[in-house]
Parts: structure tokens; C-alpha cells; sequence
């Protein structure tokens, strides 16, 4: 059990990440090639992945590198997932290889006795080693994350959106109180399962949330207490009608998005909204927006995310990209999307 001790300045600094972590993802997506808990959520991104491993012959790499170095375990290395990488891929890489030598060895002694270091490892704190591992990082990140970048973040984005109404019904502690079934909030403490027994205090500094498309399961943070604090936790993936509604796009054809109706039902999703505030918007039942919002769903236009009995629905980029070329032909015409093929 993981027990985050909070104090009254703790919730004024508590925050969420504005984008997806790169590096959390690369160390999140690498747990998923260990474990099969929750393979049906990635099922389509892990084969297709596996697929592209082989074909550029990374797959070594993969398993005498990365997998060793970030197990699905207690513990892995800190320094894998600098602060900086909320900054983007470029600064969280850099700050790895600026990581002090002697931070690199204790953390890598860390994971010897928690886990087992591979033989290697401690050659981490020489700087032409860690570019060999930076190398790697990157290369993995443009294989595995980056073609799928826009799905993750229109996730992240919808997750942001549903956390942003709990504070607008019931302050800082609303999302506390709404992260999902394996964290739970009891004031002062935010309580979740964890590979072992700890205690953080928070102490004043706040607490930075960071929702992760890959973490599944338990939330992670740091090993370091003297760092920043940080909690990855997992968004919520739920099964779908579609094969592909999870599967970073699913081709379905644009043509389906036809008529007035749904033009009106797609602009009110700018702005954030649940199934009943679309249905409000264009005039029609909820039932009916219902529908017109998995024909967009599955069209890879809106993103739909569970928050507590409602369905908040959230653009994707392309959705975005659609609204901002058609500013008047999704109100005035019935066949505006037809143009995309």
C-alpha cells in the first residue's frame, strides 16, 4: 500500500501534466511487453509493435537493453524519468545523460538488490554508455510511441477535461476523489495498492499527476522521496464495440459522417461535453446523440471517457484539424465530410 500524506498547501500545489510524459510512456509501454494483465486494451498497438521490432531489428535491443533496465517490478532507475520530460522527448533525454554519475550508480545498485541489475549496468555512469541507452530510447520512442501520438493525446487531453470539471464541482480534492478504483481519497491521505508498503509526505511541495496511456494497473512514482513528487496512474480503458476503437484509429470511412445533426453534435464537442450536453446542443435525444457520437468515435474524431455516470467526449486532433478547416460548412452543409475522400 502506497499512502500519499497531504497537508493543506499539498492540494493548492496538486496539478496534472498538460501532455503525456514521453519518457513515463517509454518506461509504461515497456511493462507492457511483461505482463499480458491488460493486453486487451493495447492488443492491436502490441502486435503491431512487435511486428515493427522485428522488422527493424530492434527486438534485440529491446530485450538485452530497455526491458532489463525498466522492469515490471518494485523499482526501476529514477533517472530514467527526469522532471524534464514533461518539457518534451528532446529535454528528458538530455537531462538523462546530465544525470551525475554518482546518481546513475546508486540507483542502479537500487535496482541490483530489488530486482537484479544486468551485468552492464553500472557502465550507465560513463557518458558514452548512456548515449548508447539514449540512442535506444529514441529509436523505441519513434517505433513504438510516436506513430500513435495523436491517439494518446487526445486521451490525455479527455482525461484533463474530466479531471477540470471535479475541480470546478468540488476543488483540488474532486480529483483526488475521482482517479479511479485503485486510488482512494481519505482526507488528508490518498491511498493506493503499490508493490510495497510506503509512506510519502508531501511536505508542501504539492503533487504532480500524470496520466499515462501505457501505465495499467497501480500507479507508480519515484523511489527518491527527496524528488519532485510525482504519481503516474493509469487512464481508464474500456472495452468497445469496435476491434479498433482502441486501436489508434480505425479507418472507418469519413462518409459516415453526414447530415446537420451530427455537424452540430461534433462542434459542441469542442468544448467538452457529456452525452446529454450534445444531445441538448443539437436538439435531439440523448439516445440519439448517443449513436451520432460512436459513428465520430469510431470515425478516430472524438474520444470518449467514462467520468463517473456520465460520458465526457473530447475532440481528437483530426477531429480539431476538421472543425478548423470547415468553419462554416459543418453548420451549412449536409455532405461536408465526403470531401475527405
Amino acid at each position: 500500500m502506497l499512502r500519499i500524506h497531504f497537508t493543506d498547501a499539498d492540494l493548492n500545489r496538486t496539478r496534472i501534466a498538460a501532455a503525456p510524459d514521453p519518457l513515463w510512456e517509454i518506461c509504461a509501454s515497456l511493462h507492457r511487453f511483461q505482463s499480458r494483465q491488460g493486453r486487451w486494451a493495447y492488443a492491436d498497438w502490441y502486435h503491431t509493435v512487435r511486428t515493427r521490432l522485428h522488422a527493424t531489428g530492434f527486438s534485440h535491443t529491446l530485450r538485452t537493453l530497455l526491458l532489463p533496465l525498466v522492469p515490471r517490478a518494485t523499482y526501476f532507475p529514477d533517472f530514467l524519468t527526469p522532471p524534464e520530460g514533461v518539457e518534451g522527448l528532446d529535454a528528458g533525454l538530455e537531462a538523462i545523460l546530465s544525470t551525475p554519475r554518482c546518481r546513475v550508480l546508486y540507483e542502479v545498485s537500487i535496482l541490483d538488490r530489488t530486482r537484479g541489475a544486468p551485468a552492464w549496468a553500472p557502465r550507465l555512469a560513463e557518458p558514452d554508455t548512456r548515449k548508447e541507452l539514449v540512442r535506444a530510447m529514441r529509436a523505441y520512442y519513434n517505433i513504438a510511441i510516436a506513430p500513435y501520438g495523436d491517439r494518446i493525446q487526445a486521451r490525455i487531453q479527455a482525461e484533463r477535461y474530466a479531471r477540470a470539471r471535479a475541480v470546478l464541482s468540488h476543488g483540488t480534492e474532486g480529483i483526488l476523489q475521482s482517479l479511479g478504483p485503485s486510488l482512494q481519497w481519505r482526507r488528508p491521505v490518498l491511498h493506493t495498492v503499490y508493490p510495497e508498503d510506503r509512506d510519502l509526505r508531501l511536505n508542501g511541495r504539492g503533487l504532480l499527476l500524470v496520466p499515462s496511456y501505457f501505465c495499467w494497473g497501480n500507479p507508480v512514482t519515484f523511489g527518491d522521496t527527496t524528488l519532485d513528487p510525482v504519481l503516474l496512474y493509469a487512464l481508464n480503458h474500456e472495452p468497445h464495440h469496435s476491434t479498433h476503437a482502441e486501436g489508434f484509429g480505425s479507418g472507418a470511412p469519413l462518409a459516415a459522417l453526414l447530415g446537420r445533426t451530427r455537424a452540430a453534435i461534433l462542434r459542441a464537442v469542442a468544448a467538452g461535453g457529456t452525452t446529454g450536453e450534445l444531445a441538448r446542443a443539437a436538439g435531439v435525444s440523448a439516445s440519439s446523440a448517443s449513436q451520432h457520437a460512436t459513428a465520430l468515435r469510431d470515425a478516430g474524431l472524438i474520444v470518449s471517457h467514462r467520468h463517473a455516470t456520465s460520458v465526457l467526449h473530447t475532440l481528437t486532433p483530426l477531429g480539431a484539424a476538421l472543425l478548423r478547416a470547415n468553419p462554416r460548412r459543418l453548420d451549412d452543409h449536409d455532405d461536408i465530410v465526403q470531401q475527405g475522400h
